[in-house]
């Protein structure tokens, strides 16, 4: 049996047209028609994805998406949004969704993009009978174990997306360069967003949150003014 998805969505054209596409890829699907069923599923079922529409009866994919981050529930969510939601794609980004897509879409994309976030978490599922691998990144007061999922600020193991945990290891392995909103668009994300970098602010907005002591002057994720972002080696004195 393939990873299992669960896709929270009222509209049962829309419903029916993600669960046959995903069912035709190989996924084992299951399936809830509004926020509270959904958000019950995914903590009884803990599927591998979450396909989570925006507006819900009784909770919407906000309030769902909260509550499963609020619960340290880690697993990756894909957001539905309509073309004129804007902020509310912004916000749920915020609030732990790890990608989202606006309606109208093609199924072959959806499909494309859960193959992708599946993609950067096989390698876990993947490891162990043989042994895990050593490799480990520090920097400063950061340790992250990749193979195992796992990063730690001061030793205290950080809560982090699966997005926000590709974002801080691709960080840290380009250490002291110069990356561009889109150049981290490109190797994290695996795809485009035309003109949609905030994604790339918001991550890194997180990020901060979890391994700076003082967001307002950054040690380790540094802003390069009209460019984008550098991970340095943190200077104690700052």
């Amino acid at each position: 049996m393939g990873k299992k998805i669960l896709v929270v969505e009222d509209e049962h054209s829309i419903l029916t047209l993600l669960q046959y596409n995903l069912e035709q890829a190989g996924f084992e699907v299951k399936t809830a028609t509004d926020g509270e069923e959904g958000l019950q599923a995914a903590i009884a079922d803990q599927p591998d994805l979450i396909v989570l529409d925006l507006m819900l009866p009784k909770l919407d994919g906000i309030e769902v998406c909260k509550g499963l981050r609020q619960q340290k529930i880690m697993i990756p969510i894909l957001m539905l949004t309509a073309k004129d939601e804007e902020f509310d794609k912004v916000l749920g980004l915020e609030l732990g969704a790890d990608d989202y897509m606006t309606k109208p879409f093609s199924p072959r994309e959806v499909v494309a993009r859960i193959k992708a976030i599946l993609r950067r978490t096989q390698v876990i599922d993947d490891l162990d009978e043989n042994g895990v691998s050593t490799e480990k990144l520090i920097l400063g007061e950061l340790k992250i174990i990749p193979q195992q999922f796992e990063a730690y600020y001061e030793n205290q193991l950080l809560e982090l997306t699966p997005k926000e945990f590709e974002l801080l290891v691709f960080l840290v392995r380009n250490k002291g360069r110069v990356l561009t909103r889109d150049q981290l668009l490109s190797a994290v994300w695996n795809y485009d967003f035309v003109g949609d970098t905030r994604i790339v602010d918001v991550h890194i907005s997180h990020l901060r949150e979890k391994i700076e002591k003082n967001t307002k002057k950054p040690i380790y994720i540094k802003t390069i003014r009209g460019i984008g972002y550098k991970m340095e080696t943190p200077n104690i004195n700052e």
